[in-house]
């Protein structure tokens, strides 16, 4: 086990979620690579906005409030594996939530606001087979972010 470094590179970490097996070994590798360097991380998610027209399941049968309640409660739910996981290594932590229909957005946007200097993220999450080589939210991060980006595979 090594010390972290006196004057660390990295100070905040953000670390996106959707929950995903990729999402959860990236939060891993993230909260075990901030300690090293004695970083603090911030545990990120973002919901979809609530539409009245939806194919989504969820929005389909909910008002606004249901949906925006069951929203916050998953994201509680997300962050707490986060907040797990920096509180066994001994890794200050803050979480935060947004609500976004563009993810990658909301992860640059989260990140440049709370002043993190580097983002750990999943090489692909719950999206499918949108993006062949790294999921279509991360992609978009690599290419939009001036924060780097580290990406977990």
């Amino acid at each position: 086990m090594s010390q972290p470094l006196d004057n660390p590179l990295y100070r905040r970490i953000l670390l996106p979620t959707d929950g995903s097996e990729a999402s959860q070994r990236a939060i891993l590798a993230g909260v075990a690579f901030a300690r090293e360097v004695g970083a603090d991380v911030v545990g990120f998610t973002a919901m979809p906005a609530f539409h009245v027209l939806s194919t989504d399941p969820d929005m389909i049968g909910d008002t606004a409030e249901q949906y925006a309640d069951a929203s916050r409660e998953r994201g509680r739910r997300l962050l707490a594996d986060v907040d797990s996981a920096a509180r066994e290594a001994g890794v200050p932590c803050t979480l935060e939530q947004a609500v976004s229909d563009e993810p990658w957005q909301a992860i640059i946007g989260t990140a440049r606001h709370l002043g993190c200097d580097l983002i750990v993220m999943a090489s692909h999450g719950r999206r499918g087979l949108g993006g062949l080589l790294l999921g279509s939210e991360t992609q978009k991060v690599l290419v939009h972010s001036a924060i780097p980006v580290l990406v977990h595979r």
